[in-house]
């Protein structure tokens, strides 16, 4: 769908990503205040020792991803200033310090989880153009990785032992 000045054109469920940002922001805030309250009540609590503040982190991520969206989608920024007071420029602020608190609060598993897609992703942009040997005849001339990393540590290791004996004869 393209309409004649080659831009995409909006249709209604990319819409919807403005209206869900809005609708997860004030969600969030509202279930952040919520629970710092009940984090008072229970003897004034750390929130991160709240037993569901892994919640509040999912509700995050999840506003953090429909911000990058819409940001993404320049087609949708004419709507984000009728829609979000400041427009895109307070949406791309809001959602920079959401980004950080994010970051700031990630669990482990979502650290690991995004550091696995920055190295797919790396590798994708390093050897994505060679999808076979005919297509790129050195391909393969070289060591992997794998061969490299097995070489290196095999060297460490014989580094290695070699410390050792020479230890054990003084």
């Amino acid at each position: 769908m393209e309409n004649n000045n080659n831009e995409v054109a909006v249709t209604k469920e990319s819409l919807w990503y403005i209206d869900n940002y809005v609708l997860i922001r004030d969600y969030y805030d509202r279930t952040v205040s919520r629970i710092a309250a009940r984090c008072i009540r229970k003897g004034n609590i750390a929130v991160e020792d709240y037993p569901f503040y892994t919640y509040i982190i999912d509700v995050l991520d999840e506003l953090c991803e429909t911000g990058d969206y819409i940001i993404s989608h320049t087609e949708l920024h004419p709507y984000v200033e009728k829609k979000i007071k400041g427009g895109i420029q307070a949406l791309k602020d809001n959602l920079s310090l959401y980004k950080q608190e994010l970051e700031r609060n990630a669990s482990v598993e979502m650290t690991v989880k995004k550091d696995v897609e920055d190295i797919s992703s790396a590798k994708d942009d390093i050897f994505g153009g060679f999808t076979n040997q005919a297509e790129d005849p050195t391909k393969g001339a070289g060591q992997s990785i794998d061969d490299v990393v097995a070489k290196l540590m095999a060297e460490q290791d014989k580094l290695i032992k070699t410390k050792e004996e020479n230890d054990e004869e003084i």
